[in-house]
C-alpha cells in the first residue's frame, strides 16, 4: 500500500547550511532527507553525508543520498535514490545488498512509471510538475494535471516533485499528490524549520483533513 508521509526534503547548497538545515528537518518530523550535491568532489560528498548521517541517525528521518549507491553505503545512510540515467536498481541493490536500505527512483513519464513498477522501488518521484531550474538538463515539465494521472494510477509509493512551494502546494495536493518534494523552497529559507512548518501545515490542512482518524493501538 502507498506509504503517506507528505514532505520529501532535498538538501542542495542550503542558504542556511547543510547541517543546521538538517538539524531543522529532524526536529520538524520530516520523513527523507536526501543530500544532493551535484558536481563536488567524492570525498566532499562523502564527508557531509557522514555528518548528516550523524544528525539524522537515531531519528525518523531517513537519510537519502542522491546518485551514488557507494557514498550511500560508505556513509551508513538509510537509502539511495536514482535517476533515470544513473546505476540501475538491480545494480544498485547488488552493490549494496544490506537489509532495510531504501531505493528511489525518479521518473517522468507513463512509461517511466509503468516500468518502475517491474523494479519496485520503495517510492517514485514524479515531475517535474513545474518548471525548475535545479537540473543542468532539465526533463519537460508535467503539470499538475498529468501529474495526478500517474499518481493516481500507480500502486506505488509517489513523490511529486518539481519547482513545488509554498505558493503552489495546495494545487500540487488537490490533484492527488499525497507526499511532495521541495528543493528551493527550503534550501532558499534562512528559517529552514519555519518553512518546513509552513509546508507541513499546508499539506495537513489538505491530505490529513479528509483521512479517518487511525485507531489506537
Amino acid at each position: 500500500m502507498p506509504d503517506v508521509f507528505g514532505l520529501y526534503l532535498v538538501l542542495t547548497n542550503p542558504a542556511a547550511g547543510y547541517e543546521r538545515t538538517a538539524e531543522a528537518a529532524v526536529e520538524t518530523g520530516v520523513r527523507y532527507l536526501q543530500l544532493r550535491m551535484k558536481n563536488q568532489p567524492p570525498e566532499e560528498v562523502l564527508e557531509m553525508a557522514r555528518r548528516l548521517r550523524r544528525i539524522t541517525a537515531g531519528t525518523k528521518t531517513r537519510f537519502i543520498v542522491n546518485d551514488d549507491v557507494e557514498i550511500a553505503r560508505e556513509s551508513s545512510a538509510d537509502g539511495v535514490h536514482l535517476g533515470q540515467d544513473d546505476l540501475s536498481i538491480a545494480e544498485a541493490r547488488r552493490r549494496w545488498p544490506a537489509g532495510g536500505k531504501i531505493f528511489g527512483l525518479s521518473t517522468h513519464t507513463e512509461e517511466q512509471e509503468l516500468h518502475a513498477r517491474e523494479l519496485a522501488p520503495d517510492y517514485i518521484g514524479v515531475g517535474p510538475v513545474f518548471p525548475t531550474p535545479t537540473k543542468d538538463r532539465p526533463d519537460p515539465v508535467l503539470g499538475v494535471e498529468r501529474m495526478g494521472r500517474i499518481v493516481r494510477s500507480s500502486p506505488l509509493t509517489t513523490v511529486a516533485i518539481g519547482g513545488i512551494g509554498a505558493n503552489n502546494l495546495a494545487e500540487v495536493l488537490r490533484h492527488a499528490a499525497m507526499n511532495f518534494c521541495v528543493v528551493r523552497a527550503v534550501n532558499q529559507s534562512a528559517d529552514p524549520a519555519a518553512t518546513i512548518r509552513r509546508l507541513q501545515e499546508i499539506w495537513r490542512e489538505a491530505v490529513l483533513r479528509d483521512r479517518p482518524p487511525r485507531k489506537a493501538g
